[in-house]
């Protein structure tokens, strides 16, 4: 009875902590876009000073907390989080060019598209056709993406270039979590989110160079900002939230990002959403609910 009335007692703790940090988590990481914007640098060279400013701050909290977990950097683990920072990068260059081509609304729901384009892959890895309703919030994903990538063109091209490369950010990220879901067995979460994040600013400025971007600020808030705001806070509470709730609850969470970034753009920029774009939005949010919904026995 002891064992049990500690187990409520650690369930009550993971669930009053757990979902204010998965908020304020989402939260931090929809205001990402807006430093990427403000910038005086290009969009590649934010998402590495993004990493390079937000590494001596992740290093020193996985030295403090890392959950006292120590791994040997055996060569298999070192390709490991080497090609996972590397698709890290892959994954926040095209965001952070979706992000000046497209409204901050389209690119955190195609960013996140991640949690529909998973299951896909559990599906061919286990060779198993998805049930009814997983087929049916496929379908609705596909008819809501249609909707906004459609009244994007509607807009401008450049709208439609925009979200495509947000979708493909969310393919890169898919990749990358499946990559680094394989080292967590080896390191703890702080210490594999700060290792991950060294072995992605290297790519990270390469791309950023490879472009002829502005790699250097003249002002430097917005990307100290991004740097501790989404790379720092963002990132470290969904590390944080990792395993004290349930995926059901994380992937609900994840709903309140397009909802922020979309009150972001029409405060900040005028950014403002027609029916279709709301339609198209609500489609895709109900698709993330249904994919994330748990499955009777």
């Amino acid at each position: 009875m002891a064992r049990a009335h500690e187990e409520e007692k650690l369930s009550g703790e993971q669930a009053r902590f757990g979902v204010p940090a998965l908020l304020l988590a989402n939260a931090m990481l929809a205001t990402g876009p807006l430093f990427v914007r403000i910038a005086d640098v290009g969009p590649v060279a934010a998402g590495f000073w993004r990493l390079a400013l937000g590494l001596p701050v992740l290093a020193v909290m996985a030295v403090m907390v890392g959950g006292g977990r120590t791994a040997r950097f055996t060569p298999a683990l070192i390709a490991i989080v080497a090609l996972s920072g590397l698709l890290f990068a892959a994954d926040l260059a095209s965001w952070h060019l979706g992000i000046v081509r497209t409204k901050l609304a389209n690119a955190t729901l195609f960013g996140n598209s991640t949690s529909l384009i998973y299951p896909i892959y559990g599906f061919i890895i286990a060779r198993l056709w998805p049930s009814l309703r997983e087929g049916g919030a496929l379908a609705l994903a596909a008819v809501g993406a249609l909707l906004l990538m459609g009244r994007s063109y509607e807009l401008s091209p450049e709208h439609l270039t925009g979200d495509l490369l947000s979708l493909l950010a969310g393919i890169f990220y898919t990749v990358y979590f499946i990559a680094i879901a394989r080292a967590r067995a080896a390191l703890a979460p702080l210490p594999l989110l700060a290792a991950s994040t060294l072995a992605s600013a290297l790519p990270m400025l390469g791309f950023a160079l490879a472009m002829g971007e502005t790699l250097w600020p003249t002002d430097w808030r917005p990307l100290i900002a991004l740097a501790l705001v989404s790379q720092v806070v963002g990132q470290g509470l969904m590390v944080y939230v990792l395993g004290r709730l349930s995926p059901l609850v994380i992937g609900l969470g994840l709903l309140s990002q397009p909802v922020i970034a979309a009150t972001i753009g029409w405060l900040w920029f005028g950014e403002t959403l027609g029916a279709v774009d709301l339609a198209g939005a609500a489609l895709i949010a109900l698709a993330l609910v249904l994919v994330r919904a748990p499955t009777k026995a």
